[in-house]
């Protein structure tokens, strides 16, 4: 191993652990890592931009832009709203539609945003009720990660892992969708015989959820028609893509263009909104894991892997499936899989079948992060919305129930992923 490996190694710990223990601001770590790669020449600055995934970063600011649009008009509020009106106030059936709403718009949409709107409606509907939110929040959270794994804008390693393999959104639907739907089943009937003692109807609550009015929800008609044609663009346009021949951020960055241009809101403050932080973390770490990428020791991990596992793909599909879920349950999921990719590229220049490796890393990443509080985005926010109104989930709370559950789902992936790849 010689010194540019030793340094880039070195760099990538510190990176890591400074963003594991959260002191310092992901972002800058994230940027000050790629800097250091520059300054110590393990990259230079056009091999450093040459290794950021543009299609990633595109597709989250495309989506970033159309969901902040969407926001204002009002149409997440009266979903939550009129689900919680056709439940006829029963706290058991609100939590399950809105775990299932929640899977299906982090689906569509990605699990960061969705937990951000669903969040604030749950804890309004849960004040009404005069119940507790925490079994609301902590389910929505893994149905946010769980929904997210389905499609490739769902959650951010699915958007590296398309751009990388070039599977499309289709590919995602068919591949990972069958499974996502059996675990998400499954944990709405753990989840009501858990939380099956809090979640008791009380005489009121009917009456109560019948007060509300779901249509005072909507704050522009005209906005909500024209979000609904453009969402509906944006999905068949990720659907297509590939058949196309575009990529998916032309898709996201045309749909948020139509709705900037049709939607009469100021561009300036829906342009703000974005979560530039994030898109600058992703940019630093792209430069970061390039560095170790450069100087061969991604591919030595490949050869090392291979060996170990003999070449051997379902063994070798097992193994990043596990490695991905635990390592995600502990550490962001988005720079473990920055670090995955290459190594999975290297293994296919070596001649062997990575496709199952691809399914693989995508349901432990982003299955793996209801492992812990920490294990992804989602978690953290969530979480911070019910600590600021007075409902905190500790990370022991979490534990408890988060990681019996991440298992459970990776032994279920394990199941599906052996009948499709390994029978």
């Amino acid at each position: 191993m010689n010194t540019q490996q030793i340094i880039a190694i070195c760099i990538f710990a510190v990176v890591m652990i400074l963003i594991i223990s959260e002191k310092i601001d992901r972002t800058v770590v994230a940027l000050s890592g790629a800097a250091l790669m520059f300054l110590f020449k393990i990259v230079t600055f056009e091999e450093g931009i040459s290794h950021i995934d543009f299609n990633t970063l595109f597709v989250l600011i495309g989506m970033m832009i159309v969901v902040a649009i969407v926001k204002k008009s009002g149409l997440f509020e009266y979903v939550a709203i009129l689900t919680a009106k056709i439940s006829k106030g029963d706290p058991s059936k609100i939590m399950v539609y809105f775990m299932i709403i929640t899977a299906v718009l982090s689906a569509i949409l990605d699990n960061v945003t969705t937990v951000l709107l669903i969040g604030p409606m749950t804890l309004v509907i849960s004040d009404i009720l005069s119940i507790n939110p925490i079994p609301f929040l902590m389910t929505q959270i893994i149905a946010s990660n769980v929904g997210g794994t389905s499609t490739l804008i769902g959650d951010p390693p699915n958007i590296m892992i398309g751009s990388a393999a070039g599977l499309s959104f289709g590919d995602f639907v068919v591949n990972l969708g069958p499974v996502i739907i059996i675990i998400l089943l499954l944990l709405v009937f753990i989840f009501k015989f858990i939380y099956r003692k809090e979640l008791v109807k009380s005489p009121q609550s009917e009456e109560l959820i019948a007060k509300l009015d779901e249509k005072k929800a909507i704050q522009d008609k005209t906005l909500l028609v024209k979000s609904l044609f453009v969402l509906l663009v944006i999905l068949i346009g990720f659907m297509t893509h590939s058949k196309l021949g575009i990529e998916s951020s032309v898709v996201a960055i045309t749909g948020a263009c139509i709705l900037l241009l049709i939607g009469k809101q100021d561009p300036h403050e829906i342009i703000y909104s974005v979560e530039w932080p994030t898109i600058a973390f992703f940019a630093g770490l792209f430069i970061v894991v390039g560095g170790l990428s450069n100087t061969g020791v991604i591919s030595m991990l490949a050869k090392l892997l291979v060996t170990k596992t003999h070449g051997n793909v379902v063994l070798t599909m097992f193994l990043l499936l596990w490695i991905s879920a635990i390592v995600s349950s502990f550490l962001d999921n988005i720079p473990f899989v920055a670090t995955l990719i290459p190594l999975i590229l290297t293994m296919h220049t070596q001649g062997m079948d990575v496709i199952p490796l691809w399914w693989a890393t995508s349901l432990g990443a982003c299955l793996g992060g209801n492992g812990t509080l920490i294990g992804a985005s989602a978690n953290v926010v969530l979480a911070s919305v019910g600590q600021k109104h007075g409902y905190p989930i500790t990370f022991k709370d979490f534990l408890k129930i988060g990681f019996p559950i991440m298992i459970f789902t990776i032994i279920i992936s394990t199941i599906y992923l052996t009948i499709k790849f390994a029978i």
